[in-house]
């Protein structure tokens, strides 16, 4: 058996994780899209620093990314991105909230993004992300403080329905 690299101990904290005292049928979908979003963005990047690229499990993940993508532009979750760019310009406390992942993929001001559905922090750097940041943005998505803000109820959820019912009138 191989040994696990710095990745799979991290893919084993993601999956250490669980919403089990939660109720998910209670968050904002929108919100809930893009927070399922991003762990199955890291999830894949994590596959692939991990495992080899044509493994049964990167191929299924792939398979999963390229159908979400067309999921991105059902109703009102094409306007997440730009929903990120108004907090930060008339919300800087709550942008600061966000996630990082978040803050940086959506931010138009920022390089991160997803690429060919992996996450890249700066374009230009060939290294592999450093497996502390997975940690990181693992950590902040399952803070309680922040999951708190996926509920319909929340003070985020109410930005974003005043925000894309502005953007839809």
């Amino acid at each position: 058996m191989l040994e696990m690299n710095e990745y799979g101990r991290v893919m084993q904290k993601l999956y250490g994780k669980s919403l089990i005292l939660e109720s998910p049928n209670d968050f904002h979908p929108v919100l809930y899209f893009y927070f399922t979003d991003a762990i199955a963005h890291i999830d894949f990047t994590l596959g692939i620093l991990t495992y080899n690229i044509m493994s049964p499990r990167n191929i299924m993940s792939m398979e999963y990314m390229r159908w979400r993508v067309d999921q991105e532009k059902i109703g009102e979750r094409v306007y997440f991105p730009d929903f990120v760019n108004w907090l930060k310009e008339e919300h800087p406390e709550k942008f600061g909230e966000l996630p990082m992942l978040w803050s940086g993929v959506y931010d138009r001001d920022d390089p991160a993004q997803y690429r060919a559905f992996r996450i890249v922090l700066n374009p230009d750097d060939t290294q592999a992300m450093p497996a502390e940041y997975f940690s990181m943005f693992i950590d902040e998505f399952f803070d309680p403080k922040f999951i708190k803000q996926l509920y319909k109820t929340s003070s985020l959820a109410r930005l974003f329905d005043e925000y894309a019912a502005k953007k839809a009138a």
